[in-house]
């Protein structure tokens, strides 16, 4: 049996009583709620003008290449900078991509002009989210951060759920995507001024004779850290080919024959699941074999996503969009605790930037690649195919990194330790 931890436990919503917690939850809610809004009525819009998985797929392309080719450069700069001032920043940028998007509703601009401007929101997303992430374990102790992410899961599986719902009901009763943005460009303003009150904690200073590194440092370490390797890559390749997302306009109106309102609400779906998920963590948050737990619910996705491909039943797809939420959520929390509490404070902007890379290209290279097997496959062949290529590299994981198969505490105690030595002599 694994042995008990002496680590304190803590209330089950033990970050609220954090004046900084405070201001960057509700600021996120805010700024979440419009930027989900925003997400889906760019999918509703580009789907409505053209018909074709190919461009849907494109929406994906734009918005995480310039995450890819920038994430280095800026993990350096959170590093260097104050990460709240630079937080308040991106939001300003996010305020930007809304007012272009609401222009360009209003004045009915040409497709490549959405394009170009999701290319800047990707400009933008390079920063934000690694200096997003980096800063939270400076508002509040340490023995509240694994509540503080619980709880910013919940945030982000509310925003997911009523931005989706709010944009489709928007999109369906006035057939304009302006307000939506609109709306978008307001929540981020208001995330912004919240960002510049933040007072974070003293930055931990780096060991001595410490050198500081360069834009690979964090990938050095995550190449160290077999175990946050092996759970940030699972993510990648099971999202990259079992996401449906992008295709969800297509479901919505040629398979299950509803509208821009249904299509708010199957988006919304995987995030109900994930906001009940959220609940239970944060009342129970400890998890003893995280490892096993997180193979078991990236399979466990991949079943979900191929149950999902063959539905023709709008509640039945439903459900099976909110169980991959549900089982998705858990796999998130367990990656971004142990993204956060394995590494060093000097390095976190520069880690957060490489595993926002590979956030980046599972959802949103993801969308493309579903986008490009729907358009010559059709959409079904894409998700069903991509839910057993998810279980299949759950498989492969679980065998090439036996680190991840033996974690067990996400915050490891001596006795973890010894518990972890004890699974690789047995595997010998």
């Amino acid at each position: 049996m694994q042995p008990e931890s002496a680590a304190p436990t803590v209330g089950w919503a033990a970050a609220w009583g954090e004046r900084n917690y405070r201001l960057y939850a509700c600021g996120m809610l805010l700024a979440g709620v419009g930027m989900t809004m925003l997400q889906t009525a760019v999918l509703w819009d580009v789907w409505d003008r053209t018909r074709s998985a190919w461009d849907l797929g494109l929406v994906g392309l734009a918005r995480a290449l310039p995450v890819v080719a920038l994430a280095l450069p800026a993990g350096v700069l959170v590093d260097r900078v104050r990460r709240h001032r630079l937080l308040a920043v991106t939001q300003v940028g996010f305020a930007i991509v809304a007012g272009l998007l609401a222009l360009a509703s209003l004045l009915g601009a040409p497709l490549w002009v959405v394009y170009g401007t999701l290319v800047f929101s990707g400009c933008v997303r390079a920063f934000n989210m690694p200096t997003r992430q980096s800063l939270l374990p400076s508002l509040v102790p340490t023995e509240r951060f694994q509540n503080a992410i619980t709880w910013n899961s919940a945030i982000f599986q509310a925003c997911a759920i009523g931005g989706p719902i709010l944009a489709g009901a928007v999109l369906k009763f006035t057939g304009h995507a302006w307000a939506v943005f609109a709306a978008a460009g307001i929540g981020c303003l208001v995330f912004a001024v919240m960002a510049s009150l933040l007072q974070p904690r003293a930055a931990i200073a780096p060991p001595p004779n410490h050198s500081p590194g360069g834009m690979f440092a964090g990938a050095a370490h995550i190449w160290r850290e077999r175990t946050i390797l092996g759970a940030i890559s699972l993510d990648l390749l099971a999202v990259l080919f079992g996401g449906a997302t992008a295709l969800l306009p297509i479901f919505a109106t040629d398979i299950l024959n509803t509208d821009a309102f249904g299509l708010g609400l199957l988006k919304s779906a995987p995030y109900v699941g994930a906001l009940v998920i959220a609940g239970v963590l944060a009342i129970r948050p400890e998890i003893r074999r995280a490892g096993p737990v997180l193979l078991m619910c990236v399979a466990l996705f991949g079943v979900t996503m191929i149950a999902f491909g063959l539905s023709q039943s709008f509640w039945l797809s439903m459900a099976m969009l909110a169980l991959g939420g549900a089982v998705d959520n858990v796999s998130v929390v367990i990656r971004h605790v142990l993204v956060q509490t394995r590494t060093p404070d000097h390095l976190r902007g520069r880690v957060t930037a490489v595993n926002s890379v590979f956030i980046e290209c599972s959802n949103e290279l993801g969308g493309f690649e579903s986008g490009l097997v729907a358009t010559w496959m059709g959409p079904i062949f894409s998700v069903v195919s991509g839910g057993i290529g998810t279980l299949v590299i759950t498989g492969l994981v679980a065998w090439r990194l036996p680190e991840l198969r033996r974690l067990g505490r996400l915050v490891e105690t001596p006795a973890d330790v010894l518990y972890s030595e004890a699974e690789e002599k047995s595997d010998e």
